[in-house]
């Protein structure tokens, strides 16, 4: 009839387990009990246990090492596999970049994809996850040609031998990392993407995308590396902060004024247009200048020198600022009044540079009129392109000026010499009104940290903005963790109009398109990308460069009149196909990467999928942050903040400031960090996981050596016959249970870690420990009041062990080879998850414990700094529901063996109904109510209760140390019974 509610806060005596005597950490007031008198000590029940609380040096990573070994990890993945049953989870492994040493970050993501794994396996699903690695692309290009000399130049099947030779190194030097880390898979049956049935697939999906209308060839900007002379892609870039331009304000007259202007500039002298720009070396490929339409513009006269100028009205007052100047507003006009001007460009003589209309100028700094290069620019591209606009490049793949810019640019870099060249001329002109330094964002190649430029190429694209609705209707049905990252993927999405898949390089997959030798023209189409395909499952990528080209081309092609096109295709398109060959044309359950990969490999993924099957790849995704230092800061070897993983397991050089914490601790600091921020990781981080850790120990050894003589097969207890504080406990356990699991489900293993510690530190060590210690050690071994005990304990470390499992593998398995009862344990991974029980959950259960321990913290706070043994309890309760509660924990009026004075922790409990009148005084009574809510709110009732603290009246018993003997030469009455004939 009594419904539960939830448990109320408590104040629980902490209690510790310190091997071969009793003690509790509170001190002498929780009932500190010591080792008996010694002729009594054989008599007790002390904990039996060879786990150790703390595995020192050397012993962590090589005791993990043997329990990898004992414990099957290397053959967990394909036991799973060969299991029958209808469930199945499918983890996507996002490739990690074959070119470098394992590092935190390879840490932080393989792990957390490992304790998901983990955790499915144990849930009976049969898990899917092949290990990748992304082995082309130009960052292992060049680590494999970094050791030649600059002016070496190889052939293509050198540079390529080469760089994958590099690739195959650091694959295997990261597999044996990640197989250390614990990480459970096939490791003989990984995936590269330079395997040939991956790359034969890749160019499968090419090819519908192609015959969609998806894939087109273009001369259109691209960003540009110098640096590595390639095209990149948006997500190749990352953007330097701090950089900076030499910014310059440049005077273009007004050649042509616009007709609607002509009366009011009638009269005048010369007018100018003032246009801000900070990549000075673009001015010589200017075409147009562009102007806000709906934005109003201001006729100004200059101060200092009488001239008289054209820019933003917004932008009157800081442009003047920066000239040191002032402006007087002549005439103010609006954006469309502009139309059909025309200026002279600043230092070629005689061109002319039209005014248009275009929603990307924007007012927020420059003069609000743009200076516009076609070849430069994506959205001068456009206005260009609508306008018919030449769209000549004068700078090539070095990032040098070329012949067509003229003799005095020709062959200066761009971004160096060039620059100051072109500012120099714009000088001589008399065409720079201010030159200033701008510190601003802006990109760099992510490879070789330098600056890049935007240049107009012939390059492959994916027509993204018709891909981009389909892809974003697809990716609303999409979970994601956290949520905020949906709304960060559609906005990159939005902003994506094309994606350039084309890079000039040799490590990759070729893009299949010939071209004719005399006409330039492409060659490509279904039936010749299908014969590529077929030489490609054959021989691999190699072919496009060793085998002749009538071997590559249909027979009905006269193969003479052509030449192979010498691009590859991004990595991002070569990683971002991984779902075709790996998931066999199916959706994964989980997507698992740093969140990086919102511009990244999530979003390519995406885009190739919903371009060949009209739908995402993945059904959830969830999105960690970066490793940084335990201060927050980028690991530099310069700051020597750098954290290496084999260090933290190993240990360094001087283990007294590297000492070796073996995997779980690395696992451990994974699974506690608030994974979707920044995390953190440091001396300090490792230095507190390991003390938790060592914390969770010393709760396991208390747990396996009070069961050293128990067998849960022949010694349970059923649940209806157990102690009320033993149900209680199994009540306790499922509600951890169940609150594990769903954090587990909802990819929150910090909350996982949360309620582990707040379990067996607060529920365990602190509260039930050190009520059921006398209990278990000083009741006859057998009796069934101890094995009701034991039962519960026995329930609490399967279920404590197998709810971090997946997170510390290595700690559970060796857990299990401690089990007593267990002749030959096997591994927890085999054995399912946690298996709690409805039974547990019983009404009024809740009530009767939590209304107990609130008399017991009123006892405990009256008495601080004393021992609660030397007194005895008089609980006072008015008849009711409460003292019905009371009355099922101790059915005689006084009582020292009792459950309630067990919860109260003194050394005899009375329970009486009215205060006896020799005890009624205000000194020693303490007065508390305490609100019981059964059925579900239905019942209600707040009773009063009085506790009253008394000394104790007997003498402490020489082996249990309560104050419970009739005589202190002899044992109380219950150790008696105990000790029989002993």
């Amino acid at each position: 009839m009594w419904a539960l509610r939830a448990p109320l806060p408590l104040r629980r005596p902490q209690q510790a387990w310190c091997g071969a005597r009793w003690a509790a950490s509170a001190g002498p007031s929780r009932g500190q009990k010591v080792a008996p008198d010694s002729r009594y000590r054989e008599t007790v029940l002390l904990p039996r246990s060879d786990f150790p609380v703390q595995l020192p040096g050397r012993l962590q990573p090589e005791t993990e090492l043997e329990i990898q070994q004992k414990c099957g990890f290397s053959e967990l993945y394909s036991w799973q596999r060969q299991r029958k049953t209808k469930h199945e989870f499918c983890l996507h492994d996002g490739p990690p970049y074959a070119n470098g040493d394992p590092h935190v970050g390879h840490a932080l993501n393989k792990i957390l994809k490992d304790i998901t794994n983990r955790f499915y396996v144990m849930r009976g699903c049969r898990v899917h996850y092949v290990p990748g690695w992304d082995c082309h692309g130009l960052p292992i290009e060049l680590k494999a040609l970094s050791e030649l000399d600059e002016s070496q130049h190889l052939p293509a099947m050198e540079i390529r031998k080469r760089a994958k030779e590099f690739a195959e190194k650091v694959i295997e030097k990261q597999k044996l990392a990640f197989k250390r880390w614990g990480i459970m898979a096939d490791w003989d049956n990984c995936y590269h993407t330079f395997d040939k049935k991956y790359e034969a697939k890749q160019l499968n999906i090419f090819q519908q995308m192609y015959s969609k209308d998806y894939i087109y060839q273009d001369y259109k900007p691209v960003y540009w590396s110098p640096s590595t002379n390639t095209a990149l892609a948006e997500a190749e870039l990352e953007y330097n902060q701090q950089h900076i331009s030499r910014s310059i304000y440049v005077r273009f007259p007004l050649l042509k004024p616009p007709p609607k202007l002509t009366s009011v500039i009638d009269g005048l002298p010369a007018v100018n247009l003032i246009v801000w720009t900070t990549q000075p070396w673009t001015i010589p490929a200017n075409q147009a200048i562009c102007y806000m339409p709906n934005s109003e513009y201001s006729i100004v006269k200059c101060g200092n020198t009488g001239e008289h100028f054209i820019v933003a009205a917004d932008r009157v007052q800081s442009t003047a600022a920066v000239l040191d100047t002032q402006f007087d507003v002549i005439s103010t006009l609006k954006g469309t009044d502009l139309e059909g001007g025309v200026s002279s460009h600043p230092t070629i003589s005689g061109k002319e540079t039209p005014l248009f209309p275009a929603n990307h100028v924007t007012m927020s700094k420059g003069t609000g009129l743009v200076h516009t290069a076609p070849a430069h620019g994506m959205e001068d591209y456009s206005v260009a392109s609508h306008h018919q606009l030449p769209m000549d490049c004068l700078v090539d793949e070095n990032g040098l000026f070329t012949e067509a810019a003229g003799s005095e640019l020709r062959n200066k870099a761009v971004l160096e010499e060039g620059n100051e060249a072109v500012i120099e001329m714009l000088q001589a002109a008399k065409s720079l009104l201010k030159e200033e330094k701008c510190i601003h964002s802006y990109p760099y190649d992510w490879r070789t940290k330098k600056p890049v430029i935007i240049r107009a190429s012939k390059q492959w694209f994916i027509n993204t903005a018709n891909l981009k609705a389909a892809a974003q209707e697809a990716l609303k049905k999409v979970t994601f963790v956290p949520a905020s990252g949906l709304n960060r993927m559609l906005e990159m999405l939005d902003r994506r109009t094309y994606w350039c898949i084309s890079r000039q390089r040799h490590w990759g997959v070729p893009i299949p398109v010939f071209y004719h030798k005399t006409t330039g023209e492409p060659l490509i189409n279904q039936k010749s990308i299908e014969h590529v395909i077929k030489v490609v499952e054959q021989h691999g990528s190699d072919a496009w460069w060793t085998l002749p080209i009538d071997r590559l081309l249909p027979s009905e092609v006269v193969a003479q009149d052509y030449v192979q096109g010498q691009d590859v295709l991004d990595i991002w398109f070569d990683s971002g196909t991984s779902w075709a060959h790996v998931l066999e044309g199916g959706q994964a359950d989980l997507y698992l990467e740093g969140k990086d990969q919102l511009g990244g490999w999530f979003q390519s993924s995406l885009l190739t999928s919903v371009a060949t099957r009209k739908k995402a790849p993945y059904k959830t995704l969830v999105v960690h942050g970066f490793t940084l230092g335990e201060k927050g800061e980028k690991m530099s070897k310069s700051i020597g903040n750098v954290v290496d993983p084999d260090v933290v397991i190993n240990g360094g050089n001087d283990h007294s400031t590297e000492p070796p914490y073996g995997a779980d601790i690395l696992r451990w600091w994974v699974a506690e960090s608030n994974v979707f921020t920044e995390v953190l990781i440091g001396p300090a981080v490792l230095n507190s996981a390991r003390d938790d850790i060592n914390k969770l120990r010393n709760t396991l050894r208390f747990l396996l050596g009070n069961l050293a003589d128990f067998n849960p097969e022949t010694d349970s207890i059923s649940t209806a016959e157990m102690y009320v504080i033993d149900q209680y406990m199994l009540h306790l356990l499922q509600g951890y249970a169940n609150k594990i699991t769903e954090a587990y489900k909802a990819y929150d293993y910090g909350k996982v870690i949360r309620l582990l510690q707040a379990f067996h530190t607060r529920e365990l060590s602190n509260f039930y420990f050190s009520i059921v210690k006398d209990r278990l050690y000083c009741e006859e071994e057998k009796d069934p009041k101890r094995r009701s005990c034991q039962t519960a304990l026995a329930a609490v470390l399967d279920t404590v062990v197998r709810s971090f499992a997946p997170i510390l593998p290595h700690l559970a398995e060796e857990v299990f080879q401690f089990l007593p009862f267990k002749k030959e344990p096997g591994s927890v991974f085999h054995s399912g998850w946690m298996n709690t029980s409805p039974v547990w959950k019983k009404p009024g259960l809740e009530e009767a414990v939590e209304g107990a321990c609130a008399m017991r913290d009123a006892f405990l706070g009256s008495i601080p700094g004393k021992n609660a043994l030397e007194h005895q309890v008089v609980v006072v309760i008015e008849p009711g529901l409460l003292f019905e509660l009371m009355e099922v924990l101790q059915h005689e009026e006084s009582s020292s063996t009792s459950q309630l004075n067990e919860i109260m922790m003194a050394s005899q409990t009375t329970l009486l109904t009215e205060v006896p009148r020799d005890m009624i005084t205000d000194d020693n009574i303490i007065k508390g109510t305490f609100l019981i809510n059964l059925e579900g709110g239905d019942i209600r009732e707040e009773s009063s209760y009085k506790v009253i603290v008394l000394p104790a009246a007997k003498s402490k018993c020489l082996r249990c140390r309560k104050y419970t003997a009739e005589s202190p030469e002899a044992p109380c009455a219950r150790c008696m019974e105990v000790l029989g004939g002993k």
